[in-house]
């Protein structure tokens, strides 16, 4: 049964020195400067050839590669695996003004949230035409089998209504076939990079972890972006188990943090689903002395989210919980993460973790020794 998260504000935690102070409520306290090109363009390539800064009492500079011989037998990783959709798509009005869309989330059948550029003088009832970029495939309901679909055929939307929340509007797609939108996206859609993401030459598979499985992020859930088939088997041999959460990244997530007093930001929904196996292979490590390492700030948000009755639960559902120092834990112990951009929301949250000045301290720790910063960037290992 779907279920609804109100926001965690937060009381202090006697069991971490990360305290609310005043200075981390303030917006411009987690500020740094970047070089613009610390920027990666690129993932690495293999995946585990990523750098990882690991942080406990010290940080120490290693490679993606170590991971297996830095965690220990009956450590749990908990890995979040959506999938990215298509989710940019280029279109045109009646009038053949240009139009490009960003789905955000669906709220009904083909009915998406989505922001549309340009998008203020785009009303209710106007439409879009969307031109196919190729043939695509959909299940035959005689044979059972995927047949290729004309090419020929449009796709089409409709402003049904504005969001003020997001600034987005509802739009309501006409798919051909009938068929759920997700299903022709490769045709219409591409993957949507971010947008300090300017000169890459990654594919979109580059762009997906390689245990993704349910479709609807539009965008990835990046620490787990740097793990292989092989080094995820090597893992598992050394007794450092694996258990999945599913959020779909959404605007919630990248939306920029724009009050001063972070305390009164309020973040947008998305869909998390925490099953019953994974809450299971939770409390057994617990109960055995393991530690719950979770592998990006979805994974934290997801089983902190699916914890905010005191106690881990299985939940599917939305949450717009916001996590900041000062934070209570109640189900994360350590963390593996990129680095991120100046004041965001992803920022607050590890600052939640080990503090915001050891945090700002370790960035320019980072920055001096030539990691790659955000999404294609390199990554982090925060131990208790």
């Amino acid at each position: 049964m779907e279920q609804q998260l109100t926001p965690a504000y937060l009381t202090p935690n006697s069991n971490n020195d990360v305290v609310n102070t005043e200075l981390d409520r303030s917006l411009s306290a987690y500020d740094y400067e970047l070089p613009p090109d610390l920027i990666a363009q690129n993932p690495a390539i293999p995946r585990d050839s990523s750098r990882l800064l690991v942080v406990n009492s010290r940080s120490i500079h290693h490679i993606f590669r170590d991971l297996p011989h830095l965690l220990k037998a009956g450590d749990l990783l908990v890995m979040n695996n959506t999938s990215v959709i298509p989710a940019r798509l280029y279109g045109r009005k009646a009038t053949g003004a240009e139009i490009e869309v960003l789905l955000l989330e669906e709220r009904q059948y083909n009915c998406w949230l989505a922001l549309v550029k340009p998008g203020k003088r785009f009303k209710v009832g106007s439409k879009i035409i969307f031109e196919p970029r190729g043939a695509f495939k959909q299940r035959s309901k005689g044979t059972g089998e995927d047949e290729e679909v004309n090419s020929s055929l449009s796709l089409t939307a409709t402003v049904l209504e504005t969001d003020p929340a997001t600034g987005g509007r509802l739009l309501q797609f006409d798919v051909p076939g009938g068929v759920p939108l997700v299903q022709v996206l490769e045709v219409f859609g591409e993957v949507p990079l971010p947008p300090y993401i300017t000169a890459s030459e990654a594919t979109d598979e580059q762009y997906q972890t390689v245990y993704a499985q349910h479709p609807g992020a539009i965008a990835a859930p990046t620490a787990g972006l740097h793990f292989t088939p092989e080094l995820l088997e090597e893992l598992r041999d050394r007794g450092i188990n694996q258990a999945f959460i599913t959020l779909h990244v959404g605007v919630g997530t990248f939306r920029p943090v724009e009050v001063e007093d972070v305390t009164t930001h309020q973040m947008h929904e998305e869909w998390i689903e925490v099953p019953a196996a994974t809450v299971e292979q939770i409390r057994a490590t617990k109960a055995a002395g393991g530690r719950v390492i979770a592998v990006g700030t979805t994974a934290v948000r997801s089983l902190e989210g699916a914890a905010q009755s005191g106690e881990l639960q299985p939940f599917c559902g939305k949450t717009n919980l916001f996590i900041y120092p000062g934070y209570q834990w109640r189900v994360v112990d350590g963390l593996i993460t990129n680095f991120h951009l100046p004041r965001s929301s992803l920022l607050m949250l590890v600052s939640a973790l080990i503090g915001r000045e050891r945090l700002l301290n370790i960035y320019q720790e980072a920055i001096a020794a030539r990691y790659r910063f955000y999404s294609f960037g390199d990554a982090m290992l925060i131990l208790p």
